[in-house]
């Protein structure tokens, strides 16, 4: 399953797209094999975006298909389009690459190094706890979207958050002190324990969720708790 993020580092946009199972390819895998494309996939042609993609599914099934190797994920940065593989060998892993893009006007380069303990997929591909509920905040305003949803019509919208422990979970209560949140359940079912449901009224758009999650998932954090995500209910948009 892959999915996409963007990620901020030295002020640089950086966007990144990862499998989310490849870690189940650990044990097998320890070669990192990188392929840099100059290609900046933010700043062209839709009928050159098009061509890149095939290119780019090409380039990843010749070498799943000649060596074994597995896409891990890409990075878009600085006009360079990264694409991170883990192999069991690194035989012909240059060679299959050559042969793919030397017939290409794409300018590339390539580089593999042992990486058993997959360092830089850790580092620099994986999203963090935080960057995985913005993923899922993406998702549920997609299909808000998808139902006419006006996001810019302010709502109740429910944040929850879990806790290991109850004492946790009651001093979280007990000193709450956010801005426009109120405490409205506890909530210890099958999905999590120590659980709370908050509730405050905003808008659902990306750069209202994005700052309203960060500002919590801080809160939660320094309980030693964890976000667990947020709802709400459908707004139609109005008819023009």
């Amino acid at each position: 399953m892959r999915e996409f993020f963007k990620r901020i580092e030295d002020e640089t946009i950086i966007n990144v797209e990862v499998d989310m199972n490849a870690y189940g390819y650990m044990k097998k895998f320890s070669w990192l094999f990188s392929v840099f494309v100059k290609y900046d996939a933010n700043n062209e042609t839709q009928e050159s975006y098009e061509e890149f993609l095939e290119t780019k599914e090409s380039l990843i099934i010749a070498l799943e298909h000649q060596n074994n190797a597995k896409f891990v994920g890409m990075r878009i940065i600085d006009g360079w389009s990264e694409f991170y593989f883990y192999a069991a060998s690194s035989k012909d892993l240059n060679a299959i690459v050559a042969k793919m893009l030397n017939p290409s006007n794409y300018v590339y380069e390539s580089n593999v190094v042992k990486d058993a303990k997959w360092d830089f997929h850790y580092k620099n591909l994986s999203p963090s706890e935080l960057e995985l509920a913005h993923i899922q905040s993406e998702k549920i305003i997609f299909l808000l979207q998808e139902e006419g949803d006006d996001l810019e019509a302010v709502r109740v919208v429910e944040h929850y958050a879990s806790f290991e422990t109850p004492t946790q979970k009651n001093r979280f209560i007990n000193t709450l002190a956010l801005e426009g949140f109120s405490f409205k359940d506890e909530i210890d079912n099958d999905e999590f324990e120590n659980g709370v449901a908050l509730v405050k009224e905003h808008s659902v758009t990306e750069d209202e969720l994005k700052k309203v999650v960060e500002e919590l998932f801080v809160a939660v954090k320094k309980e030693k708790g964890f976000y667990e995500g947020w709802s709400t209910v459908l707004v139609e948009a109005e008819a023009l």
